[in-house]
Parts: structure tokens; C-alpha cells; sequence
């Protein structure tokens, strides 16, 4: 592309000179010439400008090398199986599951992300106001919920999987620690359910909202599947509030724009995709 600053042929005419007036109706034709000569340096200026423009944009244009690198700073380096791998060999990680197998789930979450949920299976009604399309099978709908399918997996030992923090609601932080406190005690997934239910959504989004100071709500909260006294010390003593940010971090590694995020050995799927859409992927794992 061409960047040479070449003048329109209009503004070429606009700027000519004026013929001479008779002295006699110049008195007239003064104002008018004015006024015309400030509306031609307006139209220059103005298609100056336009060609100005049109030169910075033929200039990125024509060096794809300086397009190719702000992509690339903006594009996450793709993830491969050896990242996929090393979560599972980081015992600091919420691992079920071991890096050997074929079949590898990593899944970026918030517990107070209201898709988040709708993956997790445990609050249908909000399934069902989030739309048709997300509908629980079970419900009557067609959607399959993909973490309990997971999971179900993992306990048949066909596959491992990870749970990360990433931030998409807001009200997950305190939470994403109970869930470490709770993986401490051996009661992830006990843990987990509860505060995917309905009463959990509303727990963190309208009571706790990741104020420490309501620890004693969120352990009793989960004092079903949690030892309270434990779950209180482990929040209000910010043993895992480092957590957060290490994940977040990790979570912008693998490219995470958004809440849940789930990869399939290294097949990504941003959004509450049904299992049924990954399904194809993980028969190919598991061949």
C-alpha cells in the first residue's frame, strides 16, 4: 500500500487563486470572500487530515511484522499437553487423579459465576432461567452437565482432573479458599456441591461476598460435609488467600478469558458447553 501524501485534485481547485474584482464590488464581495476563504482552509485542513490518516493506517498496514507481534502479545502461546501434565504433578493444585492417564480435565471456575453452576449440575433452577439450551437432561431438557460427568470418570479411573480459581462473577474469592480448606479435609466435592447448590449461590453472591469476616457463615454453611471449627481457623488465618492470586495467574497462562473454562487434554472449551459437545474428545482419549 502506497503512503505518499498526494493532495486531492478538490483541494487543488479550492486553493486557487480568486480573479480580480472591480473596486466597486469589492465592498460587496469582502465578506464573501472572506467566509470562502476560511470554509477552503477548513476543507484543506479537513482532506489533509483524511490523508494523514490514510498514511498511518497504509503504514501498519504495510508492516504485517509489527501487526503479527501485538497479536501475538495478545494471543496466549498455545497449551500443551506437558502444561496440561504439570498441574497434576503440583500437589499445591486441586488434583483427583494422576498425570499418567489419557485423559486429562482441567477445569477454571467460580463458585459464585452463575455458568459456573449451570456446569456444575447442582442448581437446577437456575439452569433453567439461564435459557432452554441449558436445561438439565434430567429436567427434561438436553443439557449435560460436564463437571459431574467428570468427576464420575475420575472415580472409574479413566481420568484425572484439576480445579483452578479463575475470577468471573466477583463474589468467588472466599469461597475458591473454603474449597482448599475443604480439599485439606478430604471433602473437595462434598464441599464443592454444596456451594454449587441454589442456598450456595445465594450464600456468596447476596450474604458472604468475600468478606472474612462472615467465615463463620460460609463453615456453617458447610458443616455438613466440613469440620467447622477447622474450615473457620483455615479462612480467617488466610492460609490459602494466596491461592487466588497463584491461580488467577495460572489461569491467564492457559489464555482464560472467562468463567468456566474447561480443557479436555489440551481441546479448550470457554463457555457451560455440554458434555455431550466434548464428548467426541473424550472417546478419542480414552481409545
Amino acid at each position: 500500500m502506497s503512503t505518499k501524501k498526494t493532495v486531492p485534485e478538490k483541494v487543488t481547485k479550492i486553493t486557487e487563486v480568486a480573479p480580480v474584482v472591480p473596486v466597486a464590488k469589492r465592498g460587496i464581495l469582502i465578506p464573501v470572500l472572506v467566509g470562502a476563504i476560511v470554509v477552503a482552509a477548513f476543507v484543506v485542513g479537513y482532506l489533509y487530515g483524511k490523508v494523514s490518516v490514510y498514511e498511518k493506517v497504509g503504514k501498519t498496514a504495510d508492516n504485517p511484522t509489527a501487526g503479527a507481534a501485538a497479536q501475538a502479545a495478545a494471543t496466549p502461546e498455545p497449551v500443551t499437553q506437558q502444561a496440561v501434565k504439570d498441574l497434576f504433578t503440583d500437589k499445591s493444585n486441586i488434583v483427583f487423579g494422576d498425570a499418567n492417564k489419557k485423559l486429562l480435565f482441567v477445569e477454571f471456575s467460580d463458585p459464585s459465576c452463575p455458568y459456573c453452576h449451570v456446569a456444575a449440575g447442582k442448581n437446577a433452577e437456575l439452569n433453567k432461567q439461564m435459557g432452554e439450551r441449558f436445561v438439565l437432561k434430567e429436567n427434561g431438557g438436553t443439557y449435560v452437565a460436564p463437571v459431574p460427568e467428570m468427576k464420575k470418570l475420575v472415580t472409574e479411573g479413566k481420568a484425572a482432573y484439576v480445579w483452578a480459581y479463575s475470577p468471573g462473577h466477583g463474589n468467588g474469592e472466599l469461597a475458591t479458599q473454603a474449597l482448599y480448606c475443604a480439599q485439606e479435609q478430604n471433602k473437595f466435592w462434598e464441599a464443592h456441591d454444596l456451594l454449587m447448590s441454589a442456598k450456595g449461590y445465594t450464600l456468596l453472591n447476596e450474604t458472604v461476598q468475600n468478606d472474612v469476616k462472615k467465615a463463620d457463615q460460609m463453615a456453617t454453611f458447610l458443616a455438613a460435609a466440613t469440620d467447622s471449627k477447622a474450615m473457620v481457623a483455615c479462612l480467617t488465618g488466610g492460609k490459602y488467600a494466596g491461592r487466588v492470586q497463584s491461580d488467577e495467574a495460572l489461569s491467564r497462562k492457559f489464555g482464560v478469558q472467562g468463567t468456566p473454562s474447561f480443557f479436555v487434554n489440551t481441546k479448550n472449551f470457554s463457555g457451560a458447553y455440554s458434555f455431550a459437545d466434548m464428548q467426541s474428545f473424550v472417546d478419542a482419549a480414552l481409545k
